[in-house]
């Protein structure tokens, strides 16, 4: 190729490589909403922590509200969409999820602003295209009215969000095998559980099928299905009665170490903060 053909294909390449940008505003009982976007816009994964949190957030990483799409809810609990009646009713954000969850969020207690003109309703494993990004949803059980996680690929990255699950089914670890990106849920320490203050009900419905994954449920999958394009883990929906997070990570490295994995050399690993942003970090 002459040099300045070969000049112009390397410009073209380079001009259409994006930077991908992801946070963690917060990650836990008490709320949870994640950020994923280039340079010029983005998405949000759930909004349970108040709007003027989730502005402060975005504005200390460099990200306007006005860069935001639309929000991607999970499932219908408090935690997860204490702000989409904000967002959506008044900020005029679309609210995407299935027509079983807007059923609840609308139903919900926490929603003070029903969802009218912002819902917006989607299907399970049904792609869908917003701007660059590639989405789709898939079932995880969990006791919501209705509940999924997301895959979403943009730029050849792809990244797979599973906040809040009982187990990994067949379906979820299918998406979970196709991330390069994973914030996947380790929500409490089996020990800390049993022995806690928690009423045994509660106990019952969190180790249910249908209730949370344990870092041990976590550590021992990860370990037996890690692929090589995964880059990234960050552990996420963390108990604060029935974990820390460096027992979370700590449980996760050790079972990954003895399947021959050695994090931060073969593979990135983090804990998430419950209740303030992670680092913004940056993909290319």
């Amino acid at each position: 190729m002459p040099p300045l053909l070969l000049k112009a294909a390397f410009f073209v390449i380079k001009k259409i490589r994006m930077k991908v940008k992801f946070i963690s505003l917060a990650s836990g009982s008490s709320g949870n909403c994640y950020y994923i976007g280039t340079e010029k816009y983005g998405i949000l994964i759930d909004a349970g922590i108040a709007v003027r949190t989730i502005k402060k957030g975005l504005k200390e990483a460099g990200i306007s509200m006005e860069m935001i799409r639309a929000v991607f809810v999970t499932h219908d609990h408090a935690d997860h969409i204490k702000a989409v009646g904000g967002l959506g009713e008044k900020l005029n954000i679309p609210i995407y999820t299935t027509a079983r969850i807007h059923e609840g969020i609308n139903k919900s207690y926490c929603m003070t602003e029903k969802l009218h003109t912002s819902a917006r309703y989607l299907e399970k494993q049904q792609p869908m295209q917003l701007e660059d990004f590639h989405i789709e949803s898939f079932e995880v059980p969990h006791d919501g009215t209705d509940n999924v996680g997301y895959c979403i690929e943009i730029d050849g990255k792809t990244f797979s969000f599973l906040t809040d699950l009982g187990e990994i089914t067949p379906t979820a670890a299918e998406y979970i095998r196709k991330a390069n990106y994973l914030i996947l849920e380790a929500n409490y320490d089996d020990e800390m559980l049993r022995m806690g203050t928690y009423p045994q009900y509660l106990k019952e419905r969190i180790t249910s099928r249908t209730g949370h994954m344990s870092n041990m449920d976590t550590a021992e999958f990860l370990a037996d299905n890690i692929t090589e394009q995964l880059q990234y883990i960050w552990l996420c929906h963390l108990s604060k009665d029935n974990n820390h997070p460096e027992l979370a990570y700590k449980t996760v490295e050790w079972k990954l170490r003895e399947k021959g994995i050695i994090v931060g050399k073969d593979i990135q690993l983090c804990a998430l903060k419950r209740t303030t942003p992670s680092d913004l970090y940056e993909f290319e």
